[in-house]
């Protein structure tokens, strides 16, 4: 049942961005916005934005936080 939904999800995201004029733009595509501003801000740990982002492999997941990298840098001095 959710694959269903899913892919009709996915549908009318389709149509909209075709209307748009964005017919390039894909369901993926907000997924990695989101889960790059969910880096950008906020604090929440890699596992509760996995958790949020249903990403299940975490060396996917780090691609995203590296957006934190000046965080670290602070966090060390």
């Amino acid at each position: 049942m959710l694959a269903g939904i899913s892919a009709r999800l996915s549908g009318q995201f389709g149509r909209i961005f075709d209307a748009a004029g964005c017919g390039d733009f894909k369901f993926h595509d907000l997924r990695h916005e989101a889960t790059s501003r969910l880096y950008e801000r906020t604090s929440l740990s890699d596992v509760q934005i996995a958790k949020i982002t249903g990403h299940s492999d975490t060396k996917v997941l780090m691609r995203y936080s590296n957006l934190r990298g000046s965080d670290l840098a602070v966090r060390l001095w």
